[in-house]
């Protein structure tokens, strides 16, 4: 089956970015920020793990697998991100992330029968984290469980794709069977801690960083010039921010108190977004066939995403709603310019190229 051009894949990007816009806003309006009526009590966390990250990732799964019958995911995915954005019933849009999650499991199965290895595997365990998190929210009508095992579909998706590419230093059998051994407790991690106990997940996330730092080919580009440079800073910084959020779990005792706000973010904004600052210069070309040229100014995002985050965290664990606030705000912004770089990037590139 052919796959789907790159005109036809723009539309349910714009699908899913309209997710992450929504998401951005509707945390932002939670700290006093005024904002928009279309955001006001929006759910915030839905929008950015299902909206945005659900249908961005099975579109790049739909793009890997190269069939057509794959493209249902993430275009179920962008009509539910909109949907939810207009306000439509909960369970329409809940079922539409169904969908999106149960053909994501099948293109990572199809994944993994061509090429059936330890990372495969970790790709199609993620997907699956996914769609046991929609089918939690869908049932108990909170994200409150839910949230967990999108952080888990986030987390396994990432240690996936980073052990692929560790491949290039060679993991010996026995850091092999030591990320088997992390992953395992990941998934426990993920079961105790929708019940309350985030300790064990933790743990399993400060062993996780561990290993990145250990194997991860980042560390041997950091020598490197341009664009692998880049990439390596992105990654291992956000390393650091997947070890601060693992020390965080295990200290936080329950939702509100004092570090949670910084346990949940230290994982989602500076571990998840440092991958993907690091990985959109890859990930565009391949999935819309445009390119993003390598220029400096890609470190600007990265150096506010991750300053800004800091004066959150210290707000957060000071009880400085001030601090918080305007680290949420710097958040945003910081993303908000590194959308507006790729996208001018690949625009002036494009301008560039000559036509046949």
């Amino acid at each position: 089956m052919p796959n789907l051009p790159p005109p036809g894949r723009a539309p349910l990007l714009i699908g899913g970015f309209a997710g992450l816009i929504a998401g951005v806003l509707a945390g932002l309006w939670r700290f006093g920020w005024p904002m928009p009526d279309l955001v006001a009590g929006a759910p915030h966390g839905v929008l950015m793990m299902c909206a945005f990250f659900g249908t961005l990732i099975s579109l790049e799964r739909a793009v890997a697998v190269s069939q057509a019958w794959a493209y249902t995911g993430p275009l179920a995915g962008a009509l539910a991100s909109l949907a939810l954005i207009a306000g439509a019933p909960g369970l329409s849009v809940a079922l539409g992330f169904l969908v999106c999650g149960v053909v994501l499991i099948a293109a990572s199965a199809c994944a993994q029968r061509r090429h059936d290895a330890v990372h495969t595997r970790v790709l199609t365990l993620g997907a699956v984290s996914w769609l046991v998190g929609v089918m939690l929210w869908l049932w108990q009508q909170t994200p409150d469980a839910a949230q967990w095992w999108w952080l888990g579909f986030l987390v396994l998706t990432i240690a996936g794709e980073r052990l692929e590419l560790s491949r290039l230093v060679r993991v010996s059998p026995t850091m092999q069977r030591l990320f088997v051994l992390i992953v395992a407790l990941i998934v426990l991690g993920l079961v105790a801690a929708s019940v309350g106990d985030t300790s064990v997940l933790g743990g399993a996330l400060i062993a996780l960083a561990g290993w990145l730092f250990k194997q991860d080919i980042a560390r041997r580009n950091l020598r490197a010039r341009g664009l692998p440079r880049y990439i390596a800073i992105c990654l291992l910084s956000g390393y650091l921010w997947l070890m601060a959020g693992g020390t965080l779990l295990l200290t936080t005792p329950s939702p509100g108190s004092a570090g949670w706000d910084s346990a949940m973010h230290t994982l989602t904004v500076g571990f998840v977004f440092a991958m993907v600052f690091g990985h959109a210069p890859i990930i565009l070309p391949a999935v819309l066939r445009v390119k993003v040229p390598y220029h400096s100014g890609f470190y600007l995002p990265l150096v506010g995403l991750h300053l800004s985050l800091a004066l959150r965290v210290i707000g957060d664990l000071g009880d400085l709603f001030a601090l918080r606030a305007h680290g949420a705000m710097g958040n945003a912004l910081s993303i908000a310019l590194f959308v507006l770089i790729m996208v001018t990037t690949a625009t002036l590139a494009r301008a560039r190229t000559p036509t046949a």
